[in-house]
């Protein structure tokens, strides 16, 4: 009998602390969830499950990337459905003004229509966009949603200058504050005049006697002044118009304003230059090579790109309406290419957000197997751990009681 080293109790103490380790992993694992709580845990295990963790992360931002690009392509889509909804009224007018019932004046007012549903189908062209990106300008110098008017500016418009980065010119109107003879010489007349594109725009304001004769009305002012190279308005509306029209293969708008001076002035607004399809990619992988993107070009739908600027339904017999028929049907067709083009690109998309979850799911249930806790047989190991863990304090308890025998040998 020694008193030195307890050898009992020196054994039973490290199969305590072999215990109390084993619990206190066994309760990590139960509170965490996690079999693997650090690399010492299995390190092969987590080497697997951080790359699958990579793969199911970079496929749930993948999955999210073609949801957006549906919603990109939705986006234009819609407004291509609007686009054709306008080209279709268009061929509607068209096919009405080519009809031998119509007058000159009847095509007049269905032209102003179409020129409406030109400019408007421009509009949407432009200003069409999905988080900040253009969808349906196109690019330019390959830069997606730039607009040049270089080909308005080209066309050399008398008067009419435009700026080749914003397409707007201005458009002097001169003031006719003495009073003009008209006609033959009894009627004098104000207004103002315009000069663009070598014809000259009157609007007559006022009319007065120039003699004892009677005078004339300023619509008679306005009809008797229309001749060769000058034509007479009575509203400012008609004028601007009658602009465009004349000039409506670049011009798209022509509107009034007051300038510094508190003068009545016209601007005049281009049809931008034909620009490239804008190429963008959707990346629907959690990898970087190409075979995880989704291409998408969509051409440029404006005004010109379309081939509808300076459509022209207007004249005295009914071959210009009848030409636009076949201008109108191409358009169409362009639209209808362009849809149909991102309609298969989104049942793409929808199959390829369908696989990447089918894998995101299979891939989390992989990752699971390999560092999630069984909880049962956790608990398990825990409640042995627990009831070793008891009778080892018991048992360390006896040990040391063990050396007070010696006691009874001094006695």
């Amino acid at each position: 009998m020694v008193v030195q080293h307890n050898l009992t109790a020196m054994n039973s103490n490290r199969m305590l602390g072999i215990t109390t380790g084993a619990q206190a992993k066994a309760t990590e694992k139960l509170s965490s969830g996690y079999k693997i709580n650090r690399a010492a845990d299995d390190a092969a295990g987590l080497a697997i499950s951080e790359k699958m963790r990579k793969q199911i992360r970079g496929l749930t931002q993948a999955s999210a990337n073609a949801q957006d690009g549906i919603s990109a392509v939705q986006t234009a889509e819609g407004a291509l459905t609007e686009v054709h909804d306008m080209l279709q009224r268009m061929n509607e007018l068209a096919v009405k003004a080519a009809n031998g019932t119509m007058s000159e004046s009847d095509r007049d007012a269905i032209q102003s229509e179409v020129d409406q549903l030109v400019t408007e189908i421009d509009r949407v062209a432009t200003t069409t966009k999905f988080n900040e990106t253009y969808l349906l300008k196109g690019s330019n110098g390959g830069v997606a949603g730039t607009l040049k008017y270089t080909t308005a500016n080209n066309a050399s418009i008398a008067n009419v200058s435009f700026n080749a980065t914003t397409g707007t010119a201005n458009i002097t109107v001169t003031k006719v504050t003495t009073a003009t003879a008209v006609g033959d010489g009894n009627t004098s007349y104000t207004g103002k005049s315009v000069s663009a594109g070598g014809t000259t725009y009157i609007l007559v304001e006022t009319t007065s006697k120039s003699s004892t004769a009677d005078k004339l009305s300023v619509k008679e002012a306005a009809e008797k002044l229309t001749q060769g190279t000058t034509k007479g308005f009575t509203s400012m509306d008609a004028l601007m118009s009658a602009i465009k029209r004349d000039n409506s293969e670049h011009i798209k708008t022509v509107t009034s304003y007051i300038d510094s001076n508190k003068n009545v002035a016209l601007k005049a607004e281009a049809f931008a230059d034909l620009n490239d399809a804008i190429d963008f990619s959707l990346h629907v992988g959690a990898d970087s090579t190409d075979d995880n993107k989704i291409n998408l070009n969509i051409s440029s739908m404006g005004a010109r790109g379309l081939g509808v600027n300076g459509l022209t339904i207007t004249g005295d017999n009914a071959d210009n309406a009848t030409a636009a028929i076949d201008v109108v049907a191409d358009a169409l067709e362009r639209v209808s290419a362009q849809r149909a083009t991102l309609g298969a690109v989104q049942n793409r998309l929808e199959h390829t957000i369908a696989n990447l979850d089918n894998v995101v799911e299979n891939t989390t249930a992989a990752e699971s197997a390999v560092r999630d806790t069984d909880m049962a047989t956790q608990m398990v190991t825990y409640s042995n751990n627990q009831i070793l863990a008891q009778a080892g304090q018991a048992m360390l308890a006896q040990s040391n009681q063990a050396n007070q025998g010696v006691l009874s040998l001094l006695g």
